[in-house]
C-alpha cells in the first residue's frame, strides 16, 4: 500500500485495544460512513471528519440542528450522504444514552467481549471472515437502541478498528506484539 496514512493506521492503530469514548464514537462515525464504501475512501478523509465533527464530541454532534446537518451534508470533505449525517446524530444522542447507562460507553462495549481482546489467529486475509456472533449481538443490540449504520459486517470492522478484535494475520508484525507471542 503506498498511502502512508493508511500504513500508519494499519501498524499504529488497527486491532489497538480502545477505552476511550471519543475514540469509540470517532470510530462508529467512521464505520458508518464506510457503508458501501472502501475504508481508503473514508480514512482519506478522516482529518475532514474531524474538523466537520468538531474532533468527534460526541456531546456537540448530539445537539446537531438541522442547520448544521445541512452543512455537514453541503462539506465535500466528507460523505455526503443524508441518511449517514442524519444517522450520525441519532447515533451520538444513543451513544451519550448508553455511556449515561452503563458508566461510559467503554464499559459497555467490552461486555460483548468479557472485558478481553479476541485474538484471532488467522494465516491469510482470505481466512478473516466479515460477522462474527459478537458483531452480530453488537449490531443487534445497537439496533435495538435506534442505532442505524451498524449492521453486523459494518459492527465487526469496528471491533477490528477499536482492538476488541485482532485480526492482524499471523505473519504481519502486528500480529506479534498485539497477541503477546
Amino acid at each position: 500500500m503506498d498511502k502512508p496514512f493508511y500504513v500508519d493506521y494499519h501498524d499504529r492503530e488497527w486491532g489497538v485495544p480502545v477505552h476511550d469514548d471519543r475514540h469509540f464514537f470517532e470510530m462508529l462515525i467512521l464505520e458508518g460512513a464506510q457503508a458501501g464504501l472502501s475504508w481508503l475512501t473514508v480514512l482519506s478523509r478522516r482529518d475532514q471528519y474531524r474538523a466537520a465533527y468538531d474532533n468527534f464530541d460526541v456531546e456537540k454532534v448530539a445537539s446537531y440542528d438541522d442547520a448544521k446537518q445541512a452543512a455537514l451534508l453541503a462539506d465535500s470533505g466528507i460523505i455526503r450522504n443524508r441518511l449517514k449525517v442524519v444517522s450520525s446524530v441519532r447515533n451520538a444522542q444513543i451513544f451519550l444514552d448508553i455511556a449515561e447507562e452503563f458508566g461510559s460507553f467503554d464499559a459497555y462495549i467490552w461486555r460483548f467481549v468479557d472485558g478481553k481482546p479476541v485474538i484471532n489467529h488467522w494465516n491469510a486475509i482470505g481466512d478473516v471472515p466479515v460477522t462474527t456472533k459478537v458483531s452480530d449481538a453488537l449490531s443487534k443490540d445497537l439496533h435495538k437502541r435506534g442505532m442505524r449504520f451498524v449492521g453486523s459486517t459494518i459492527i465487526y470492522s469496528y471491533l477490528q478498528a477499536t482492538g476488541l478484535v485482532m485480526d492482524h494475520t499471523t505473519d504481519c508484525f502486528r500480529y506479534r506484539e498485539l497477541a503477546g507471542n
